[in-house]
């Protein structure tokens, strides 16, 4: 049976409601389809990080502007293993995989992530990846490695994505999503607020999330970390009351989905964050970074549990865990695709202004000035 078809107007109807009445109608929308005092946990890592060809206008991972994020390629499996291990000491259920690519390439690279997907599915970890756009073929290839779910957020409404991100289109995302849903992993797609959009602009991202078919299974809310040398450097945060708001919408138009608390944690107090669980938010990610942005500490995340009786959420609670098939034993295999993913083409003046200036930055650290009076 196919769920409610919404329209922004009626999100946003709900968006907007009196903030303790959205919070108990969100509150009582959780109970039903989750038990409010349990909260899964995930960790990040970022198995590759900078250098990406993307000119997303909140990144700094992103190679055109300059930010203090250090470079690093692939890790090795090893260490992400060994990452995962001390993750599940913690208690944490979910490990996911982050790499700073524009999409995924067959290759000896996605022949390595394919490997940390069995490895750590293997530690009985919830498995996420997140590397950009790939077609059904590499979609079923991750299956087969055993691999959880999928993130691609689609980051904001169809209108607004176009000025934050000028070098792909929207329909990728949904292409991309569409390649995952061709196999049994789970999907995780949300988006950010902060970015200068409208509140039209957020309900517009919530009506896509809602009326896909089957809804994400989880949707991470993203409150906007403004990063030096980016192009959203000087946003204002948004407050936690927004952040508020836009948990318990989500709870309501997409009952049934983990709803994750994601960047922007670090400027919340624990009296907010208890406000976005009582409003739904029953997913955090937790460890001292996310990607390069700072995230509160686990042992924060453990006090605050303690305090509010939480449990965390036991790995595949949700959904059953993938089988793993071996490298030798894989029934599908690397095509050699060349995918033609869109680049709209068209500019966006604050992206651009800030890959100028990031290149005058670069160029004039890289001068060696020479004293002239010394040389006389």
């Amino acid at each position: 049976m196919e769920t409610k078809k919404w329209t922004t107007e009626e999100i946003l109807s709900i968006y907007n409601k009196p903030l303790l009445e959205l919070v108990h109608e969100a509150a009582v929308v959780h109970r039903k389809f989750h038990d409010p005092n349990k909260v899964q946990i995930s960790s990040l890592i970022s198995i590759k990080t900078g250098g990406c060809p993307e000119d997303c206008g909140y990144c700094p991972q992103a190679a055109r502007y300059h930010t203090e994020v250090k470079m690093h390629e692939l890790l090795p499996v090893h260490q992400v293993k060994a990452q995962a291990l001390r993750a599940k000491q913690h208690g944490i259920s979910r490990v996911c995989l982050g790499a700073a690519w524009r999409n995924v390439k067959d290759g000896e690279e996605f022949d390595q992530v394919l490997e940390m997907v069995r490895t750590v599915t293997k530690l009985d970890m919830e498995v996420c990846c997140t590397l950009g756009m790939l077609t059904e073929n590499q979609a079923k290839r991750l299956e087969e490695a055993g691999l959880y779910a999928y993130n691609h957020n689609i980051d904001s409404s169809e209108d607004y994505y176009k000025e934050v991100i000028s070098t792909r289109g929207f329909e990728d995302r949904l292409e991309t999503i569409g390649n995952v849903r061709k196999t049994s992993i789970t999907v995780c797609s949300g988006g950010i607020i902060g970015m200068g959009e409208s509140v039209e602009d957020r309900c517009d991202m919530l009506r896509i999330l809602a009326n896909m078919y089957p809804q994400p299974e989880s949707v991470p809310i993203n409150a906007l970390v403004a990063v030096e040398g980016t192009p959203m450097e000087d946003q204002k945060p948004v407050s936690i009351f927004e952040m508020v708001r836009m948990v318990a919408t989500t709870r309501i138009v997409i009952a049934a989905t983990q709803v994750r608390l994601s960047a922007g944690r670090t400027s919340m107090s624990a009296e907010g964050q208890t406000l976005c669980f009582l409003a739904g938010a029953n997913s955090i990610f937790a460890g001292d970074k996310l990607l390069t942005t700072p995230n509160p500490d686990i042992n924060e995340d453990k006090l605050l549990f303690k305090e509010l009786g939480i449990v965390p959420q036991a790995p595949f609670e949700k959904h059953p865990k993938r089988n793993v098939i071996e490298k030798e034993n894989a029934n599908v295999h690397a095509k050699g695709e060349n995918p033609k993913w869109t680049r709209p083409g068209h500019k966006i003046e604050r992206n651009e202004s800030h890959r100028y200036k990031g290149s005058l930055k670069e160029a004039a650290s890289s001068l060696k000035w020479v004293d002239f009076e010394s040389k006389r």
